[in-house]
């Protein structure tokens, strides 16, 4: 075939390779976006993300912070941050007017929060746990969404007594003994003692929530289990109790001298300490005091892990942007230090 005939066939063969190449990808495209749609309307009932992303390092780069006193409550664990955090924002913010406010007729915690929040009766809330489906469903049937907003890392610590000479737990054995299917620590490698564990109500906050839900898979206390009060009258009951054992947020038991953060695994002999090591014996403390394992906190080795969130009201009003400025405050590189400095770990 001569050269004149091939260059006719050579330019047909060019331009159906063209078309098939330009509808394959016309098709591939179409395919992915179809998909990648789909993947988000199923999220659509999720709560979202902040809707406003913090810009700057300190309280007073941050934008749209509303003028007025805005009232908001929740989880008890917050209370370190409260203490640390609200007076720098105040300083900085002085139109920005912040007020605790406990429930009237129930313990303060996570959950009362939340449902003040959507009664009407807090800007914000704080929560240590993440939002249940039937609080979703409440804020529906009241018209509007809850976003929640992770700003810090907590973790759920053990403490024992001082005095008890045991390596550590699984989480399996931990939940065996708040059933009450192990009462004695010689079961569990420690001396022949009966155990005497003790927990705040089930009502009493987001910390118990999370417990009965992660640990315990939803089954109910053993009837051994003690409830008190607060985690300062159970820290000094555990002083005094040599088969004691009671768990709370991690600042609130990692620092203190008069008991000891027991390690923690998922598996039998895999424990990670909630305190940086070595550890500090109580009669070391006060002069020096254990301090959290950030690093296992944030890798998530340690086994009882949680995040503390912002929860605001999507309702467009004044309240929803005291929420998120609050959070955003919160997730600047000041916020985050002050964070740090009342014993949580940082989020970013």
């Amino acid at each position: 075939m001569s050269q004149k005939n091939e260059t006719p066939i050579l330019v047909l063969s060019l331009l159906i390779t063209v078309g098939l190449v330009a509808g394959g990808f016309w098709w591939f495209t179409r395919n992915n976006n179809f998909k990648l749609n789909q993947s988000i309307s199923k999220n659509t009932n999720q709560p979202q993300a902040a809707t406003e992303k913090p810009s700057g390092k300190t309280f007073a780069d941050v934008q749209n912070v509303p003028i007025g006193l805005f009232n908001y409550g929740g989880s008890t664990s917050w209370a370190p941050i409260r203490l640390t955090v609200d007076s720098a924002i105040t300083a900085t913010k002085p139109e920005f007017r912040l007020r605790y406010v406990e429930p009237s007729n129930a313990a303060p915690g996570s959950g009362t929060g939340i449902q003040s929040l959507i009664d009407g009766q807090l800007a914000f809330a704080q929560s240590s746990r993440p939002l249940l489906d039937q609080e979703l469903s409440r804020a529906q049937q009241r018209g509007f969404s809850l976003n929640q907003i992770p700003v810090a890392i907590d973790g759920l610590a053990v403490a024992v007594n001082a005095n008890l000479n045991i390596p550590g737990l699984t989480l399996d054995q931990l939940k065996s003994i708040y059933t009450g299917k192990i009462n004695n620590w010689s079961q569990v490698g420690g001396p022949n003692l009966p155990i005497k564990p003790y927990s705040r109500s089930i009502n009493d906050g987001g910390t118990v929530e999370l417990f009965v839900q992660d640990i315990l898979g939803g089954q109910s206390f053993g009837s051994q289990v003690e409830f008190i009060s607060t985690t300062t009258q159970a820290l000094q009951k555990l002083a005094g109790s040599p088969g004691g054992i009671y768990y709370a947020s991690a600042p609130e038991v990692v620092t203190q001298c008069s008991i000891r953060p027991l390690p923690l695994g998922r598996t039998q002999g895999a424990y990670v300490p909630p305190y940086q090591e070595p550890f500090v014996l109580p009669t070391e403390c006060p002069g020096k005091r254990n301090k959290l394992n950030i690093e296992a906190f944030q890798s998530g080795k340690y086994p009882i892990t949680r995040n503390l969130f912002v929860v605001v009201k999507q309702t467009g009003q004044t309240e929803q942007q005291a929420g998120v400025a609050y959070a955003n405050l919160l997730l600047t590189e000041q916020g985050q230090e002050l964070i740090a400095r009342s014993g949580f770990v940082r989020i970013r």
